[in-house]
């Protein structure tokens, strides 16, 4: 990406002042400088995850997604990308209440990049999650790991102890389980995009409130099941 290309890629900006945005973050690999193409299928794989996800939004809300200079995570690319796609976001709201929604790699980004003052909540996708990935930066910011209990990519157990070392830290965290999921989200895909569409619009909340399943998987001692 050049250095004068922006980090965000809007997809729906609405006519009014907005006062919320929803920003996608697709997988990528571990290593890699290649660039990133709108056709590969980790891009294409969140087009309908927004979608779900915009459904439930206000209708003020932007639509966006980071744009990556690479497609691998290197020594943490994305989640750079990331800041300075909330950055820009910033410039045209500078009090917008903004949900991260990462798919795997793009999820590891979205955690890292929580710590971004506009930021109220991170939806993490079938998220790679590293043992050695801070949790002392999530501070108050929602967060809703799902992940699928077939997903042979990226490890639910790590997602389960992310969880728990962020709860420690004093973030409120909570972990869904999409029984049969794999890591494409391509199983089950109707859960997935109901589960997402329902936590978005919970994550954006003002007050986050008791009910729903972004507060029932944040109460629960382990995961909720779907």
């Amino acid at each position: 990406m050049p250095r004068n290309e922006s980090a965000l890629i809007v997809r729906r900006a609405p006519q009014q002042p907005f006062s919320t945005a929803i920003v996608t973050l697709h997988g990528g690999q571990e290593v890699s400088r290649r660039a990133v193409r709108p056709w590969q299928p980790a891009a294409l794989r969140m087009h309908p995850v927004l979608r779900a996800a915009a459904a439930t939004a206000p209708p003020d809300a932007l639509l966006g997604q980071v744009r990556y200079r690479h497609r691998g995570w290197n020594t943490g690319d994305p989640a750079d990308d990331a800041l300075r796609a909330l950055d820009e976001l910033a410039e045209r709201a500078e009090s917008a209440r903004v949900v991260l929604v990462g798919h795997s790699m793009g999820a590891r980004a979205a955690l890292r990049a929580a710590s971004h003052p506009l930021v109220r909540g991170v939806l993490a996708l079938a998220p790679w999650c590293s043992p050695a990935d801070p949790v002392a930066h999530l501070g108050d910011v929602r967060i809703v790991l799902v992940h699928g209990d077939h997903d042979r990519v990226c490890a639910p157990a790590e997602s389960a102890d992310f969880v728990r070392r962020a709860r420690a830290a004093g973030t409120p965290a909570g972990l869904v389980t999409v029984r049969g999921g794999d890591h494409a989200m391509l199983r089950r895909s109707g859960a997935w995009h109901r589960a997402t569409a329902e936590l978005v619009a919970q994550l954006l909340r003002p007050d986050p409130g008791p009910d729903g399943l972004a507060a029932e998987a944040c109460a629960a001692n382990g995961a909720v099941q779907l």
